[in-house]
């Protein structure tokens, strides 16, 4: 009786390490953050006389499997490199918890049932779920070791979620869907320059070039390139009044938190230290679930 309760509690324990692993493997934090800009998208994009039903279901199976199988991927290319750094030496990969053959598998399963369910939304929401996983990893992820250009790069996939959810709601490219890729496109790269100040010791030591301080010690070029894109989001913001698509008191709002946006990613330029870059790194998950959430509370105004 003892024994086969040790069994069993074995077995059962091997099954959570399993999970905790697939967990790691598809970088299940970042894909939810996928997939919630994707669906808020959606609903943004959605007219008030549609009712969400099966197309949201499908919408969130299929950002999941296609963005799980990119991270999957990304991380098969990446395991020698990811053995090198601190924070991601105990992934699955690396740490030989998992072999690449598993993760292949599992990222091609993904990937085909991950676009079906996008295709039944629209052919171009497959389409670009395509392009979106192709992109991240087999341009993306080689990049990173070559140029700091990946970071643009990496930024399109980055952007892509939220046109699919305004292409599934739509139907067709609109001014609505490429506001929303513009923002979150902009967005992106103060958020991920506090991301590289933060872990440039790390990424050095892997030989990724994805930080414009190739030195040391990151210097004032991360903090000034993350403040040259952040002013970018004022431009497209008042597009997006122009078109019609933001009214003024929605506007005001999002201008607001994209000031804050640029005084942050200046002061990471001006301070070049970790409490600047910390601050901007905490305010940039708050300023796209704002920002879409401006839009959305327009769109019943």
């Amino acid at each position: 009786m003892n024994l086969n309760s040790g069994a069993l509690f074995g077995e059962k324990k091997q099954w959570l390490s399993g999970v905790v692993d697939f967990t790691q493997l598809v970088k299940i934090r970042l894909s939810t953050t996928v997939v919630f800009s994707a669906l808020l998208s959606y609903w943004i994009a959605l007219p008030l006389d549609k009712n969400l039903g099966y197309k949201m279901f499908s919408l969130v199976m299929g950002g999941f499997l296609v963005t799980f199988a990119a991270n999957a991927l990304n991380q098969v290319l990446e395991k020698n490199y990811d053995a090198l750094m601190d924070r991601t030496s105990n992934r699955p990969l690396p740490s030989g918890r998992m072999d690449d053959s598993t993760a292949i598998f599992l990222a091609g399963i993904m990937s085909v049932f991950g676009l079906i369910f996008l295709a039944s939304l629209s052919l171009w929401s497959a389409v670009i779920g395509a392009i979106s996983l192709l992109i991240y990893a087999f341009v993306y992820t080689p990049v990173k070791r070559i140029s700091t250009a990946a970071v643009f790069i990496g930024a399109i996939p980055g952007a892509l979620p939220v046109l699919i959810g305004t292409v599934s709601a739509e139907g067709e490219f609109t001014i609505l869907g490429l506001g929303l890729f513009a923002i979150q496109f902009f967005w992106q790269f103060p958020h991920f320059w506090a991301i590289s100040w933060l872990g440039h010791h790390d990424y050095m030591k892997a030989g990724f070039k994805i930080t414009p301080s190739l030195t040391s010690s990151p210097t004032n070029k991360t903090g000034f390139q993350a403040f040259i894109y952040s002013l970018f989001l004022l431009p497209v913001l008042f597009l997006c009044a122009y078109t019609g698509i933001l009214e003024f008191l929605s506007l005001s709002v999002a201008f607001v938190f994209t000031l804050f946006y640029i005084v942050l990613s200046y002061k990471l330029f001006v301070h070049n230290n970790k409490k600047a870059a910390m601050s901007l790194l905490f305010f940039s998950f708050l300023y796209i679930p704002v920002l879409l959430g401006v839009f959305l509370i327009d769109k019943f105004n």
